[in-house]
């Protein structure tokens, strides 16, 4: 039985995570959270029956707490996804975003280092530090090509360049430490338990309340959108197959603007459960300011991690997305108190703070 501590295993793509760990057997998984405004554990609460799964809240900026935490409960592999995630955010508050993306990552790394150097030599040799990181710390594509595991790193935004901050510290200790790291870039993750501020959430609440749809720009952004379990499924098999030193681009080979996404979701949205009384619900749709560094393509080439681990999405955005607007249909119960958490479905991104 092999100890796998996640962190931010609270939040959207974490939980999914924890949940593969946990079905797949053979792994006792401890989730570490610092239970931030997106993290729920309400999905996760299930899994105790288990007796495989452990939560420890903990704030990974906490440098002592997180030393403790490697003593506590010997782990034999890091799955870090720990991180503040939204860019509209990062534009309003873009120092919480280094101290708990950069800071925190450089903590679970010195913690990683010495505990590895308490270990024996085959399960030193055994142990993995996997980093979860963006396909946003690549810049903008323009409308050819694709980002791979060479493209040089060129970040826009506060959020991605504290990404590509910490992707640089994790493989700086492989380097110069040795410790066995792998790094996993993945594109834009949609489906069920997304914190509604991101676009598809979002998009789905407000259509179906029947509220205007707020689209950055004229909607031309295009992303390469990969279904979180499929995701997941790629995360283990990295962390069961991967080269440590190695890093893999996750992606869904579903690219789409994102007018094309708010309309599909309308048009779903519409055959579901019928037109608005005003007609269909594409009407909604208000193009406004577009945020700052907004960049205008990303998309992945998910070679490596098909030829190397055996990896390769399986859902299709149409037939995913089909399915994200069931859940948020069936499971008011779930996302209205976070709605209310945040106070409304209003975009974020338009506050530049300057000090």
């Amino acid at each position: 039985m092999k100890t796998i501590l996640v962190t931010g295993g609270a939040g959207f793509i974490g939980g999914h995570v924890v949940r593969s760990f946990v079905a797949a057997g053979g792994y006792r998984v401890v989730n570490v959270d610092a239970l931030t405004y997106a993290a729920d554990q309400r999905l996760l609460e299930p899994l105790k029956e288990s007796g495989r799964y452990l939560f420890e809240k903990l704030d990974i900026r906490e440098r002592d707490a997180v030393s403790a935490l490697y003593a506590r409960h010997s782990p034999d592999a890091i799955v870090h996804l720990a991180a503040e995630s939204h860019v509209d955010r990062s534009i309003e508050n873009p120092l919480l975003f280094v101290e708990t993306n950069v800071l925190g990552t450089a903590n679970l790394l010195v913690g990683a280092l010495s505990y590895c150097a308490t270990l024996d030599k085959a399960k030193r040799a055994q142990f993995r530090f996997l980093h979860v990181s963006t396909d946003e710390v690549f810049g903008s594509l323009g409308d050819g090509g694709f980002f791979h595991e060479r493209t040089p790193y060129d970040p826009s935004s506060p959020y991605s360049a504290s990404k590509a901050a910490s992707d640089h510290m994790v493989r700086a200790w492989g380097h110069t430490y040795g410790l066995p790291v792998l790094v996993t870039n993945c594109s834009n993750n949609y489906g069920p338990a997304q914190f509604p501020e991101k676009l598809i959430p979002l998009m789905i609440l407000k259509a179906w309340k029947g509220e205007p749809l707020p689209v950055y720009g004229r909607g031309e952004n295009v992303r390469d959108w990969l279904h979180v379990t499929d995701h997941a499924f790629a995360l283990r098999a990295v962390l069961e197959r991967g080269r440590p030193g190695q890093t893999y681009c996750i992606g869904g080979r579903s690219e789409r603007r994102n007018i094309e996404i708010v309309e599909t979701i309308c048009d779903m949205l519409d055959a579901k459960i019928g037109r608005l009384a005003s007609g269909p619900r594409r009407r909604l749709i208000t193009f406004v300011t577009d945020r700052p560094g907004h960049d205008l393509r990303y998309a992945i080439d998910s070679s490596r991690a098909e030829k190397e681990i055996g990896w390769r999405p399986t859902l299709s955005i149409e037939d995913g997305l089909r399915a994200t607007v069931d859940w948020y249909l069936a499971n008011e119960a779930w996302w209205s108190p976070l709605v209310a958490r945040q106070n409304s479905l209003d975009r974020r991104g338009l506050k530049v703070r300057h000090g």
